[in-house]
């Protein structure tokens, strides 16, 4: 195989542009072979692929080789154990699924077709600045981590936003609000940088700055196994934002703000110098660093060129689909502790939290929303 046809299930904000960058040759060895909406004008922008009205259509035609899915969160599970059944390749945007027990039902049928590339559209991790991140904690060279804080409420959303779609900010349509949404991202980017936590305790505020059902303002404690704690905050109602990541450690404190990755870096770890400083107000001499990094990657685009590679080459994925399941169990223990006032502890109960969300979508006012028509700038909607 030297080209491989995608089919892409969704052409929304996201799946428009994907669709948009394959069929300009964006990425060598992928080719737009087929595209699925429920709305036949947006299938019409793309006359060189087949065109289906449904994404069961489209995984049952002969067409392609792998699938991208862009639907409506819920619906990415069971169509992604489609794709795989009928031994297509997939790629999922984010999230993989809305909650742990889908995540667990899609790994599943994963794992039945182990030959297949199975990978998740978590494009930040292509960016330069959180892969120095990372290689700055797993190299050891920030030494243990202590705390870790990270703001990101520079995900702002307008009323004309939330308006847009009738499934979008409903329990029933989308299972959750900022942490499902704009968060996927910053979670996984979380978990993939400190793991895991084994508790966490957060408060969420529902419908505080827009006419929605589900979250739009979030802080959450966390506890890690190691003993570092965490605190992560999230808002699509506050302008201006701010996106700042501070982690401080055994050998300084690193701090990513404004495109800027600074290092203060402790001369001696401090637990050394406390243990043997015979000085009562001393603290460790320090080295301010700024470490050089060059632009924010391939994002989206190397994510493809990824999956093509992976399927032609054996490439290694930068995401794998497996990896997933982290950042939704993270949004679901969330929501979780909020919802019930109380901490939750790592790993969550999937079965249990499939139970919550299904009550909640069985109260969603997803249907009776009021739907207009919102002028999308799709750059300006993108985090940095």
């Amino acid at each position: 195989m030297n080209t491989i046809r995608l089919g892409i299930i969704g052409l929304g904000n996201m799946g428009a542009t994907h669709a948009r960058g394959i069929a300009t040759g964006k990425i060598p060895g992928l080719e737009l072979a087929a595209v699925a909406d429920v709305d036949a004008p947006r299938l019409a922008e793309f006359p060189g692929a087949a065109h289906f009205a449904t994404g069961e259509e489209l995984i049952e035609s002969a067409e392609i080789d792998a699938v991208l899915i862009c639907t409506p969160h819920f619906s990415h599970t069971p169509l992604g154990i489609a794709t795989l059944e009928k031994g297509l390749h997939l790629l999922v945007e984010k999230p993989i699924s809305v909650h742990k027990a889908d995540c667990e039902r899609l790994l599943a049928a994963a794992g039945k077709n182990r030959e297949l590339v199975f990978a998740a559209m978590f494009n930040q991790r292509t960016d330069p600045y959180y892969q120095k991140i990372r290689h700055l904690i797993t190299s050891g060279e920030l030494g243990e981590i202590r705390r870790v804080n990270w703001i990101i409420t520079n995900w702002f959303r307008t009323a004309a936003y939330y308006a847009s779609s009738g499934w979008r900010a409903t329990w029933g349509g989308e299972g959750g609000g900022v942490l499902l949404n704009q968060c996927p991202h910053n979670l996984d980017l979380f978990q993939w940088m400190f793991g895991l936590p084994k508790k966490v305790r957060a408060f969420c505020q529902f419908g505080r700055y827009h006419d929605i059902e589900v979250e739009d303002d979030v802080t959450a404690y966390l506890e890690f196994p190691g003993g570092a704690t965490g605190v992560f905050i999230t808002s699509t109602g506050e302008a201006p934002g701010t996106n700042r990541l501070e982690i401080t450690a055994e050998n300084g404190k690193l701090v990513y703000e404004n495109d800027r990755l600074i290092f203060t870096r402790n001369e001696q770890a401090m637990s050394e110098f406390s243990a043997t400083s015979d000085q009562a107000f001393a603290a460790p001499a320090i080295w301010n660093v700024e470490i050089p990094v060059n632009g924010h990657g391939e994002q989206h685009l190397g994510i493809l060129r990824n999956f093509a590679n992976a399927i032609l080459r054996g490439e290694t994925l930068i995401a794998p689909g497996a990896e997933g399941i982290h950042s939704v169990e993270l949004a679901n223990a969330i929501l979780q502790s909020a919802l019930e006032d109380r901490a939750i502890e790592f790993p969550i109960d999937g079965a249990a939290y499939a139970d919550k969300l299904q009550q909640l979508a069985a109260q969603s006012q997803r249907g009776e929303k009021v739907v207009r028509a919102a002028r999308v700038d799709f750059a300006a909607s993108q985090n940095r």
